[in-house]
């Protein structure tokens, strides 16, 4: 059997298959790239819009207002070498941020990426995104439980895979990839203690 002959064609189908994707993905939907097959996400719930809203207000605001790079939230088509991702919210530090400009449609890894779980893409967020965030470098990952209220914070470790440092329902969080940049966990979760932490965050 022909198996060099068959995983040429396999990669072959998958390129032309990704090269589609990139022709026909349309702004009104969360389309993602994902072991060769084209995932369009359901529409999200409103408390999985309004946590995202929460948190990416947070970090935008610091990182414009200290001049740290640039941040996006879930229309940021993040290349890795197999496959393309959307996720909730992303920051690039001064670095990557360089390459980005107006017209930017594909990103590279971020410096960091949150993801807030739903039934349909937790599997994915724990899984293969989880794997590939670490392999292509991306220092700090929040996997965002909007049931639970709780959030979890890993970091690159010496091995190149996550390591745990946070998994909480209160408290703060501090991130190491966005400096200076702390939040109270109820933050991500209450309307006024988001509020609160963004009132704190101006200059």
């Amino acid at each position: 059997m022909d198996y060099l002959g068959e995983l040429n064609a396999v990669v072959k189908r998958e390129r032309a298959l990704r090269q589609k994707f990139y022709e026909e993905i349309t702004p009104e939907h969360k389309w993602e790239f994902i072991n060769g097959e084209v995932i369009m996400h359901s529409t999200a719930t409103a408390k999985h819009s309004v946590i995202r809203k929460r948190l990416e207000r947070l970090i935008s605001t610091w990182v414009d207002v200290k001049h740290l790079g640039w941040s996006g939230g879930e229309k940021v088509l993040v290349v890795c070498q197999r496959n393309d991702y959307e996720p909730d919210i992303v920051f690039f530090g001064p670095k990557k941020a360089r390459s980005i400009r107006p017209d930017t449609l594909k990103f590279p890894a971020p410096d960091c990426a949150i993801e807030i779980l739903s039934k349909s893409t937790q599997k994915n967020d724990r899984g293969i995104k989880f794997r590939d965030y670490a392999a292509h470098g991306v220092a700090e990952y929040w996997i965002v439980d909007p049931v639970k209220e709780i959030i979890e914070q890993y970091l690159l470790g010496e091995d190149g895979g996550y390591e745990l440092v946070l998994k909480a329902r209160d408290g703060t969080v501090q991130s190491s990839a966005i400096p200076g940049f702390v939040m109270p966990v109820r933050a991500a979760f209450e309307d006024q203690e988001n509020l609160k932490a963004l009132w704190a965050l101006k200059p």
